[in-house]
C-alpha cells in the first residue's frame, strides 16, 4: 500500500491526528516565539531503561525483539534469550569489579554485541560511556580520562591498540575485552560465580534520576564536553516518540514494525532508537556501516518497514537511482521523474492538508508512469517494505522529500542534539510539512530566542556536562537549554532550523549569511561530495567543493574516459565544472542574490573522519577545512 493510500486511510483516525496537543505562545506582532507539547507519557517515578530486557522477558518470552546477522542469514532473537545473554554479560561486569555507578567504555561499530553491552552495563547499575570506533588516541585518551571508565570493551584488534597506545600513560589503564575475540563469552565465563539476585539488585536499585549515560560531543571545535543523561531522560525520549509514532507504523499499515539500525551507536540518536525498539518490541536489527555499497544489500536482505537515516542515505539514493539512469541511456527520463515526484508530492500534500485539489489526471497518469518504471526500483533499493522513514542530523532537502514521498515512502524529519537525549522535535503522523523538522516532541518546549536561537526545555533535556560547570551554566538557564542552532517556529507551531548560530558568515558589505541552506542544498545534488561555504569578511560568498567518488566514477564511465583518470584532471574538466554549476545553481535557488555563491573552486580528496575534517556525525569541521585549504580560499578572492 502506498503512503498516500495510508494518508487517505489513517486520515479518518482522529486518535492518530490528534495524539500531540501543541500551546503556541505569541509576541505582540502575532510571530509564534514558543511552541509547548504535552506529554503522551507521564514522567518516569521508578525503575530505569534496565528493566526493558526483563520485562518483555516476562510479559513476552517468546517474542522477537531482534534479529541477528550470522552467516548470510538473520536470526531471531526472542526475549528471553536477549533478557538471558544481558544478564549473563552483566554478571561478567560485576565480577570484574565494576561497582554500582562506574563507567564502562564501549567502542565499536553498530552490531547486536553493542545493544547486549548496553543493557548489561545498566543491569549491573553501572554507565556506559560510548567512543565513536573511528576515534583517534587522543579522542579515546581524552573520553576514558574525563569519564574516569575503568573498563572499555572494543570490537576489533585495531579498536583494541587504539586503546592501549591511548592509555598507556594512565595511572590504572582500563580493563578490556574485545567483541571481536569473545568477549561476551568471556565475560559470562567471568560471572558464573555471580547470581541472577545480585543482578536483580544492582538493577533494582537504579532510580529515574540514576546516571545512564554520558554521552560525548562530536567536537566540531574544541574537546569533546560529557553529556550527563539519565534513564528519565532516556525514556522521556523513547516513550513519547514510540507513542506518538508507532501507533502509525503498526496501525495504519497493518505492518509489524522493524527496522534496520546503522547509526553509530556511540551516537545519541541510534542508541535512543535501539531503546525504542526494545520497549516497543520492534524488531531490530544492526548493520556497521552507512557506506551506501554496503548498506543496500543489508536493506534488501533485513525488509525493514522503516529506517532512522541522515539526510547522506537519502541523498545517495536518489544519486544511485540517476546513475543507474544514466547507464541505461535514460538520464533525462529520471530528470523528468524527478519533477513529476515534486509536483505530485506538492499537489498531493497539499489537497490532504486541505490547500489544494491535489493532482489533475495528467500529473496523476505521469506519476503511474515513472512510479512502475523508477520509484518502484527506489522502494526495492530500500528492501520493498519501507514506508516510514526519520531523517536527522541535519536537514533534508525540501524536494528530496518530496521525490520519496511520490516514490512511496514518507520520510519525518526530527531536530535535536546529544543534549536533547536525541529528537527534541519531530514532524508528527498526518502532519507532514516538508522543510520543516515539525514539532516539540511530546513533553517538550521549544522557543526562539530574541537573536533567533532556538531554545529547549523539557525532560528530554540533559542536567549537565561532565566535569565542566562553566559550560553548563552556559548552555542551561532555567532548565532552558540554548542550542546554538537558529530557526523559526511558524504559525502551527512547527521548527524550522535555518543554520548554526557560530557559523554565520558576515560579509565584508554586512550580508549575514548561514551557510547551512546552501551546502545541504548542494550535497542534494551529484556530483558534489562534501562542501563548505566562505565569506567571513570577504566581498562576497563562495565555496569549496569535493567530488563524491561514486559520482566521479560514474561520470568517467558514461563519458567513455578511463577509470584511472587522476582527480586532479577530472576537477579541471570544465565539462565536470559545468556539472557541479547546476548544483550551484540549484543551492541558490534557496537565497538572494547577496547570499549566493558567485564563485567555488573543486579541491582535490573529501572531507572524510579519517583526515579529521569530518566529526564521526558527519559535520564539517569549519576550522580544519580552513586550515586545510588556505591557499585554495585565498585564491577564490584573488589572493
Amino acid at each position: 500500500m502506498g503512503v498516500r493510500t495510508e494518508l487517505k486511510r489513517a486520515k479518518q483516525r482522529t486518535d492518530l491526528a490528534a495524539r500531540t496537543r501543541i500551546e503556541l505562545v505569541r509576541d505582540g506582532t502575532g510571530t509564534v516565539r514558543e511552541a509547548r507539547a504535552e506529554p503522551l507519557v507521564p514522567h518516569a517515578t521508578t525503575g530505569s531503561t534496565a528493566d526493558l530486557p526483563f520485562t518483555n522477558a516476562a510479559e513476552a518470552p517468546d517474542a522477537v525483539v531482534l534479529r541477528r546477522e550470522r552467516d548470510g542469514a538473520w536470526h531471531p532473537v526472542t526475549a528471553a534469550a536477549f533478557a538471558r545473554e544481558v544478564t549473563d554479560t552483566a554478571k561478567g561486569l560485576i565480577a570484574a569489579g565494576l561497582e554500582p555507578g562506574g563507567r564502562v567504555a564501549v567502542m565499536s561499530r553498530t552490531r547486536y554485541e553493542w545493544t547486549v553491552l548496553d543493557f548489561a552495563v545498566w543491569a549491573a547499575g553501572g554507565q556506559t560511556v560510548p567512543v565513536y570506533a573511528t576515534s583517534s588516541p587522543d579522542q579515546i585518551e581524552w573520553i576514558v580520562r574525563d569519564s574516569g571508565a575503568r573498563f572499555v570493551v572494543t570490537e576489533t584488534r585495531a579498536n583494541t591498540d587504539a586503546v592501549t597506545t591511548a592509555t598507556a600513560g594512565h595511572a590504572e589503564p582500563p580493563r578490556g575485552w574485545q567483541v571481536d575475540a569473545g568477549a561476551l563469552a568471556e565475560l559470562a565465563a567471568l560471572g558464573r560465580d555471580i547470581t541472577d539476585e545480585d543482578v536483580t539488585k544492582r538493577r533494582a536499585a537504579l532510580t529515574p534520576d540514576t546516571v545512564a549515560t554520558l554521552c560525548y560531543t562530536s567536537g566540531t571545535t574544541g574537546r569533546p564536553k560529557g553529556c550527563v543523561l539519565t534513564h528519565a531522560n532516556l525514556h522521556a525520549e523513547a516513550a513519547n516518540t514510540v507513542e506518538l509514532l508507532h501507533p502509525l507504523f503498526k496501525e495504519v499499515t497493518g505492518q509489524v514494525a522493524s527496522t534496520l539500525l546503522f547509526l553509530p551507536l556511540a551516537h545519541i540518536l541510534g542508541r535512543s532508537i535501539q531503546i525504542a525498539c526494545l520497549m516497543a518490541r520492534i524488531e531490530l536489527g544492526h548493520c556497521p556501516s552507512l557506506k551506501p555499497d554496503e548498506l543496500r544489500p543489508a536493506l534488501r536482505a533485513f525488509r525493514p518497514t522503516f529506517v532512522v537515516g541522515v539526510p547522506y542515505l537519502f541523498e545517495k539514493i536518489h544519486d544511485t537511482g540517476r546513475a543507474t539512469a544514466e547507464k541505461m541511456g535514460r538520464g533525462s527520463s529520471f530528470d523528468r521523474a524527478d519533477r513529476i515526484a515534486v509536483r505530485f508530492a506538492e499537489a498531493h500534500l497539499n489537497r490532504f492538508l486541505g490547500r489544494g485539489k491535489g493532482p489533475g489526471p495528467g500529473l496523476r497518469a505521469a506519476w503511474a508512469l515513472y512510479d512502475l518504471l523508477v520509484y518502484r526500483r527506489v522502494r526495492k533499493e530500500l528492501g520493498g517494505r519501507l514506508r516510514y522513514a526519520i531523517s536527522g542530523g541535519s536537514p533534508l532537502d525540501r524536494n528530496l522529500n518530496l521525490f520519496f514521498y511520490a516514490a512511496g515512502i514518507m520520510i519525518y524529519e526530527g531536530y535535536g542534539l546529544t543534549e536533547t537525549t536525541a529528537a527534541a522535535a519531530v514532524v508528527p503522523p498526518l502532519g507532514p510539512r516538508p522543510g520543516t523538522v515539525g514539532l516539540p516532541v511530546p513533553g517538550t518546549a521549544i522557543r526562539i530566542a530574541d537573536d533567533g536561537e532556538v531554545l529547549v526545555k523539557g525532560s528530554v533535556v540533559f542536567g549537565a556536562y561532565w566535569n565542566n560547570p562553566a559550560a553548563t551554566g552556559a548552555a542551561l538557564t532555567d532548565g532552558w537549554f540554548a542550542t546554538g542552532d537558529l530557526g523559526a517556529l511558524d504559525a502551527d507551531g512547527y521548527l524550522t532550523i535555518t543554520g548554526r548560530k557560530k557559523d554565520i558568515l558576515v560579509t565584508s558589505g554586512g550580508k549575514n549569511v548561514s551557510p547551512a541552506v546552501l551546502e545541504d542544498r548542494l550535497r542534494s545534488r551529484p556530483p558534489v561530495g562534501q562542501c563548505m561555504v566562505v565569506g567571513d569578511n570577504r566581498p562576497f560568498v563562495a565555496a569549496l567543493i569535493t567530488l563524491e567518488p561514486e559520482s566521479v566514477a560514474h561520470w568517467l564511465a558514461v563519458r567513455k574516459l578511463p577509470p584511472d583518470t587522476p582527480l586532479s584532471e577530472v576537477v579541471r574538466d570544465p565539462r565536470m565544472i559545468a556539472a557541479v554549476q547546476k548544483a550551484v545553481d540549484y543551492a541558490n535557488e534557496a537565497v538572494s542574490r547577496a547570499e549566493s555563491i558567485r564563485k567555488f573552486t573543486l579541491v582535490e580528496g573529501e572531507f572524510t573522519e579519517d583526515n579529521g575534517l569530518l566529526t564521526p556525525s558527519l559535520k564539517v569541521k569549519r576550522h580544519a577545512v580552513t586550515t586545510r585549504y588556505t591557499d585554495a580560499v585565498e585564491a577564490l578572492y584573488g589572493g
